[in-house]
């Protein structure tokens, strides 16, 4: 959520965040012109207020039976404007606030422009992509030829877009979630395990309501919502929490299932296992101080690179240009990796720094010392790594001539065994 106070005072500011994301800017003449209403009804209730309270203490001094009667009538009146005008304020307050949850989160000026993601700007490329002498087959192919990947039984137990993996293939993903936990805690993260289902202040302090409402899963009978990401859940730890600055940064990961109805990838490519509506994924995340965010985005960035490096599979890292940037990101880095079989790269992590975005919808705040006045902190989160498309990665870079499929060293003390056959 955006600082009204910004906007109030630099609309511009605001509108042309919106401009660069490709948006129309009457959201935020609606929120301005709802800041304007507001404030001008606080103004005439306080001004009610502070004339019920001059009544009061005259009604009190008063010995004249008639004028205090007089004043008393007058009071009963002021407390009906009073309590319109509270009513009003608030209808006002809560609509503002719905007006903030709407607005994207501001780029940093550093953002390239673009208008979509054929303008998202590669950083660097690693690793050359593997030369094959024989015609990689796509991970939708191999996996069924060797009877570990079936999404005949996926769609059986789900419907479409789901898949069964077994034996083998099933041990290599769960070694690969296992391996990539061990190597941030590594590197300094903290694991948790959390509940795959949360309350709605937490997906509206995440950023996900109310904007992607269509895209999650919802149990309306507890009100409880399928996590789309840990993001969320990791989010909502510290929400309402003052936090000790001589502590900060926290980097937490956790492994978690994620449940999107992928409304926003109408028309794409959904061959194979790389866009279901339940997917694995290990998320990290960070909070830190507002003037160490940017730092600490290049070190999750370093940390995802690192996990990539070890697996031995050709990635680039694209930063994405405003209008390819989420809605609750102030600055994104896409790392990708090389997919021989399907002949693409793939997004296997989104690094973003929120800045203080999550913080002011979940009231997340430190102090730099005992008796300092609390700040927002900056939270950043990324994903290390989305699993479908990292095992994508791995079946089609690792298969070999006999149809068979190397396991990366880094994962063979997790498989025990090399190959799949």
């Amino acid at each position: 959520m955006n600082d009204i106070r910004l906007i109030r005072e630099k609309p511009d500011l605001m509108r042309d965040a919106l401009g660069k994301r490709q948006m129309e800017t009457a959201p935020v003449e609606r929120l301005l012109a709802l800041d304007e209403e507001r404030r001008a009804k606080l103004a005439e209730l306080e001004t009610f207020r502070a004339q019920r309270n001059a009544y009061s203490k005259e009604i009190g001094r008063l010995a004249d039976a008639a004028r205090r009667e007089t004043l008393k009538d007058q009071v009963r009146v002021i407390n009906i404007q009073i309590d319109e005008l509270e009513t009003l304020v608030g209808e006002l307050d809560a609509q503002l606030q719905e007006a903030l949850y709407e607005l994207p989160n501001i780029p940093d000026a550093d953002v390239p422009f673009g208008k979509d993601d054929s303008e998202n700007v590669v950083v660097k490329t690693v690793g050359a992509p593997r030369e094959f002498a024989f015609t990689p087959q796509p991970h939708y192919e191999l996996g069924p030829k060797l009877g570990y990947l079936d999404f005949e039984r996926g769609v059986k137990l789900a419907g479409t877009r789901f898949y069964v993996t077994n034996g083998l293939l099933a041990k290599l993903q769960r070694s690969l979630i296992q391996w990539l936990l061990d190597h941030h805690i590594a590197r300094g993260y903290r694991e948790f395990g959390l509940p795959f289902m949360v309350k709605e202040d937490i997906m509206l302090g995440a950023g996900q309501l109310p904007k992607f409402r269509e895209n999650l899963y919802h149990d309306v009978e507890r009100d409880a919502w399928f996590v789309p990401t840990a993001e969320v859940p990791l989010t909502g730890l510290h929400m309402d929490d003052i936090l000790d600055g001589d502590q900060l940064p926290l980097n937490y990961t956790a492994y978690t299932p994620c449940f999107r109805k992928e409304n926003l990838a109408a028309g794409k490519d959904t061959r194979g296992i790389k866009r279901g509506f339940q997917f694995d994924k290990v998320e990290m995340y960070k909070y830190c101080k507002p003037e160490d965010s940017e730092n600490e985005l290049n070190n999750m960035v370093a940390d995802i690179e690192s996990a990539l490096t070890a697996l031995e599979i050709p990635y680039r890292v694209k930063q994405l240009c405003t209008g390819d940037l989420g809605f609750g990101s102030a600055k994104t880095f896409d790392l990708e990796v090389w997919a021989p079989g399907i002949n693409e790269w793939l997004e296997v992590s989104s690094a973003s720094n929120v800045r203080d975005f999550q913080a002011r919808r979940g009231n997340i705040r430190f102090r730099r010392e005992r008796g300092a006045k609390p700040e927002f902190v900056h939270t950043l989160n990324g994903s290390g790594l989305g699993i479908p498309r990292t095992m994508i990665a791995l079946i089609e870079n690792y298969q070999q001539a006999d149809g068979s499929l190397a396991i990366p060293q880094a994962l063979r003390e997790y498989t025990k065994s090399d190959v799949i056959r």
